[in-house]
Order: structure tokens, then C-alpha cells, then sequence
């Protein structure tokens, strides 16, 4: 058997085949024809028989590694007139427009993107860092679905810290499918805004419930572009509303027990933070004895944890929507007589949203799956090390938790 044809069948790339293969220190070079005559256009398709002119210099592509040896593709293209771009180089069907790997190489890259940090990809692939980033947009632009706001009838829209200094994307997931379907930079009405435009009058008008956050940013533009749509807000923000009342009870009594110089009280008194967060059925065995401690001294942190449990125990299943609606009458009244400034605003919060509380409740929707989801972008954004821009951060937020399937390239082959 030839090199060149035992190189054709070991590369398996698409439409060529190898004209001469060369050996180089550390790195393989393979010299491909294209094996079609015709000319196709690489932004829109239009093909040609006629050429315009042939490019002076080689195209170079980089391929898989071939063991430690880097491998190069390359090509001497041709050129057409597109009547929509005009003077365009050719297109291959090995590799994406404009990019200096081939389609193989950039599905690994964006594979391995999906589970480990941006540093280990560098070293194994033996690309810069920036190039990660540009790959995986690259990929997360032609694998993703034009059609995935179709049949879009309850969503939930939270928005995610990718970035230190406040930087959020907007995330709008699909609650039927399971799935992130938009993205934006931003956390505002205006970014719900661009959602709502990019899906249309028509598709608006499908969406029968949309979960939010307490926040007024995302329920105006909903109230705004899809004002048949019930606003759930579901349980998960109401009781870490609760969490957070209780905290800053506790902070204020620390604070106070500071100020008496009973300073080893106040250390004993920090520790128990967690005691008094934490579901009373995840607790260690020392957090249950510092429970114990911290109600049985009474006090308004007592209180402040009771109502806080009361607060948390209205969600729990099995209850129905006039359980809650009674429920939530009694914690609101209780919280405004309780003296606590925390509590007292928490009540009117809650009186605000109590509609779209108990619709969660009503139709069992909320946005558990979307901080879920959010909590997976959190940890592949914390460890690829950090993005030096928005879209590539998106990116990779819809490859791995997107309407994408991502394969290795050897997966790709064997069909």
C-alpha cells in the first residue's frame, strides 16, 4: 500500500484525497486535492464551475495529533466570485470557514472544553488559551439548533455570574426539555427584551408560564412581550428570602454581643451561622448541638430561625394551593408582628409576589432546574480559569448545557 493512501484512509477527511505526505521534524505534512470540480462559496453555498484565480500561497490546516507528531493539512485552493461576497477562497468540507484546524480537531477541542480547564487542553492539544475560546464559539455556531425556540410554552429565565465586577449572562432554559435554549450578556429587562424579539410575536404568544426570580427586570418584559404567560415565582427564591432575613438577625445579635465586649461569645455565636442555615436534616452532629444551644437560649434569633423553618415548610410536597394561600397568610402576619426589620420586609415582599407564588405552586413549576443548571455553568466557567469575553463563555454554556451533543471525533467515524 501507498503512503498516500494508507494516509487517505487514516485521516478520513471528507472529500479529498492525499496527493504526497511529508516528514518534518516532530510534525507531519499531507498534501490534499480537492476531490469535487465545482467551487462552492463558504458563506452561503452558491456554487460555480468557473474560477477566478488560484490563491499564491498554501492553506494549512492542523489535524489530530498522529501519535507526538503534530500533523498539518494542507492545500493549494482556489478562488471564485460569489455574486453575494465576492472574491471568496473556496470551501472544504473538512473544516469550518475561516479556521486553521480542521472540523475533527475543533470537536475535540470543544469536547474536552465540556469537562476539564482550559490550562490541561493548551497542553495536550498545543494550542494557545485564547484559541480555546475561539473554537468553541466556533463550534457552538454551527452544531446549534436554529430551531430550538420552537415549541417554547414554559421557560424560566435567571441570569448567572460568569465573571468577578458583577458580570451576568441571561439564561433562559426550556423547563420541557430540560435544557438551556438563549443566552445573553447582561441582567436586565432589556436583555429579556432581546429574547422575547428574537422569538417572535407568534412563538410570544405559545408560552403559557414563565418562572422568575423576585427581581422587577424580567417580569416587565415578560408582562410586556408575553402578557398571557403566568408569572410563577418559584419556592427555591421565596425560601432563600428566608435564609437571608435570618442572617441578618444573626449578624445584628453578633454584632451586639461585640459591642457588650463579650468577645468569645461573640466568636462561639459566628460559628454557628451554618446551624442556623443549613436544613435541620443535613446538620453535623456538632451544628445539631449548637441548634440545640441557640433555641433553647431563646432570643430573637430563636424566632428568627423558627420563621424562617415555617417559611420553608410551606413548599413541602403534599400540600395544596389553599394549604399554601392559608399558610402564607399566617407567616406574613406572624413575620409583621415580629419585630424584626428583616422579617417585616420580608412579609411585604412576599404579600407583592403572592400571586405568583402560589401559581408555582398551582401549576408545579420552578426554577429548581434553572439554578440547577446555573450551578453547572457556575463550575465550568470557575474551572476553565475564567473568559476574556461574554460569547465565549456562552458558548460554552450551550455546549454543555445547550440542545448540543457534543462527541469525540472517533465517535463521529463510526458510522
Amino acid at each position: 500500500m501507498r503512503v498516500s493512501t494508507a494516509f487517505c484512509r487514516l485521516l478520513r477527511l471528507e472529500g479529498v484525497r492525499v496527493r504526497d505526505v511529508e516528514f518534518e521534524p516532530g510534525c507531519v505534512i499531507v498534501w490534499v486535492v480537492l476531490r469535487r470540480r465545482r467551487l462552492v462559496c463558504p458563506c452561503c453555498l452558491f456554487s460555480t464551475r468557473h474560477r477566478h484565480d488560484v490563491r499564491p500561497v498554501d492553506s494549512v490546516w492542523r489535524h489530530l495529533d498522529l501519535g507526538v507528531w503534530r500533523l498539518e493539512v494542507r492545500a493549494r485552493l482556489r478562488r471564485l466570485v460569489c455574486p453575494a461576497h465576492g472574491v471568496v477562497t473556496e470551501q472544504v468540507p473538512f473544516a469550518r470557514h475561516r479556521a486553521d484546524f480542521t472540523r475533527d480537531f475543533e470537536h475535540l477541542v470543544a469536547w474536552l472544553a465540556t469537562r476539564t480547564d482550559k490550562t490541561t487542553i493548551t497542553r495536550q492539544c498545543r494550542i494557545h488559551w485564547r484559541t480555546v475560546g475561539r473554537i468553541v464559539q466556533r463550534v457552538c455556531a454551527s452544531e446549534l439548533d436554529p430551531d430550538r425556540l420552537d415549541g417554547l410554552f414554559e421557560i424560566g429565565i435567571d441570569e448567572v455570574s460568569w465573571r468577578k465586577a458583577h458580570r451576568y449572562l441571561t439564561l433562559v432554559a426550556d423547563h420541557q426539555r430540560r435544557q438551556i435554549v438563549w443566552g445573553a450578556e447582561g441582567a436586565s429587562a432589556t436583555v429579556a427584551d432581546e429574547f422575547y424579539e428574537q422569538l417572535g410575536p407568534e412563538r410570544c404568544a405559545q408560552i403559557s408560564a414563565v418562572s422568575l426570580d423576585m427581581g422587577p427586570g424580567y417580569a416587565k418584559s415578560t408582562r410586556a412581550n408575553a402578557p398571557q404567560a403566568i408569572v410563577c415565582i418559584d419556592s427555591f427564591h421565596v425560601a432563600k428570602l428566608g435564609g437571608d432575613a435570618l442572617d441578618e438577625v444573626r449578624r445584628d445579635y453578633w454584632n451586639e454581643l461585640r459591642s457588650l465586649g463579650d468577645q468569645d461569645a461573640a466568636k462561639r455565636f459566628k460559628d454557628a451561622r451554618w446551624a442556623l442555615l443549613k436544613r435541620p436534616e443535613n446538620l453535623t452532629d456538632r451544628q445539631a448541638v449548637t441548634l440545640k444551644a441557640l433555641r433553647g437560649a431563646g432570643g430573637k434569633v430563636a424566632r428568627a430561625y423558627e420563621l424562617k423553618e415555617a417559611l420553608r415548610g410551606l413548599f413541602a410536597p403534599g400540600l395544596t394551593v389553599d394549604d399554601v394561600d392559608e399558610l402564607l397568610s399566617r407567616f406574613c402576619s406572624k413575620a409583621s408582628r415580629s419585630r424584626m426589620p428583616s422579617f417585616v420586609r420580608l412579609a411585604k415582599t412576599i404579600r407583592k409576589h403572592r400571586d405568583g407564588i402560589l401559581a408555582a405552586v398551582r401549576l408545579g413549576i420552578t426554577n429548581a432546574r434553572t439554578e440547577a443548571l446555573n450551578n453547572k455553568v457556575r463550575l465550568i466557567t470557575r474551572r476553565a480559569y475564567g473568559f476574556h469575553s461574554a460569547q465565549a463563555a456562552l458558548a460554552l454554556v450551550m455546549l454543555t448545557c445547550g440542545p448540543i451533543t457534543l462527541q469525540p471525533p472517533h465517535e463521529l467515524h463510526l458510522h
